[in-house]
């Protein structure tokens, strides 16, 4: 499936997306990650590893908190935008811009990969691309949104539901496609499907905050999948219904705290 892409990842349509706001989100919104970098990094022994690679890197803040670790890291993404951040963060590193379903590494190149929320329902090539440059038993870990199960929270299905409400119906079932991952059961089928050995799931509450109305939509739009709706709908409204979605998230001071169940999959190539 080497060099395979589909009409629902366009690789360049999402950097354009992703990178629209490169700064607010490398700013802003990027260290959501940190609890489940930790836990990932820990089950795949990241400290020890003599290569690493981080697909859909973003602005590099995952890679710069794998270099604090010791490893070596390598990083690839889709926007130019974001890479340049990567880039000054880790000037050392080699990354590149390009498609997770065509990674420009050799056959067996690191001893482990991992991608914070970059694999989604119908990214099963990308895997099968981190599989290849894996050396044998190696690890993958990815990270991804989970449905809220088991009483964790979900602030952002709120904030979805308003990027629904403003986005053509095409839209919509991308955005089903893409979700489908948080599906008990799916991520581990796709790895497995991908040539893995599924070691362990879990989970941790990304927690992120933020100080007023201003920083909360700046940040909540800076992502990739706030784009249709900031395209595709007037930006005093959503504001609106994007801070009133945000509401309950709102503390005493003023201040915002967004916490979202993050799950995660660790697996061994075979």
């Amino acid at each position: 499936m080497k060099g395979h892409e589909s009409a629902e990842h366009d690789w360049r349509a999402a950097g354009a997306a992703w990178g629209h706001a490169a700064v607010d989100w490398a700013c802003l919104y990027e260290h959501y990650a940190v609890d489940v970098l930790v836990a990932m990094c820990a089950a795949t022994n990241v400290a020890k590893a003599r290569d690493v690679l981080d697909v859909a890197c973003g602005a590099g803040y995952g890679m710069r908190f794998m270099r604090g670790l010791g490893a070596t890291v390598a990083g690839l993404d889709a926007s130019e935008d974001l890479l340049t951040i990567a880039r000054e963060r880790n000037p050392d590193s080699d990354i590149r811009l390009g498609s997770m379903f065509e990674l420009p590494w050799s056959d067996a190149s690191f001893d482990v990969a991992i991608s914070v929320n970059g694999i989604w329902g119908g990214c099963e090539a990308a895997l099968v691309e981190m599989r290849r440059v894996l050396r044998p038993g190696g690890r993958v870990a990815i990270s991804f949104w989970g449905d809220g199960s088991d009483g964790a929270p979900l602030d952002m299905r709120p904030s979805f539901q308003v990027y629904k409400a403003h986005v053509p119906p095409n839209n919509v079932d991308g955005m089903r496609l893409t979700n489908r991952i948080a599906t008990p059961g799916v991520a581990e089928e796709m790895l497995t499907d991908a040539g893995f050995q599924v070691l362990e799931r879990g989970a941790r509450v990304s927690e992120i905050e933020w100080a007023d109305d201003d920083i909360a939509w700046r940040a909540l739009t800076s992502g990739g999948p706030a784009m249709p709706a900031l395209e595709n709908s007037d930006h005093v409204l959503l504001r609106a219904d994007l801070l009133a979605a945000l509401a309950p998230s709102r503390n005493a001071q003023g201040m915002y705290r967004y916490r979202n169940d993050h799950q995660f999959v660790i697996a061994r190539a075979v």
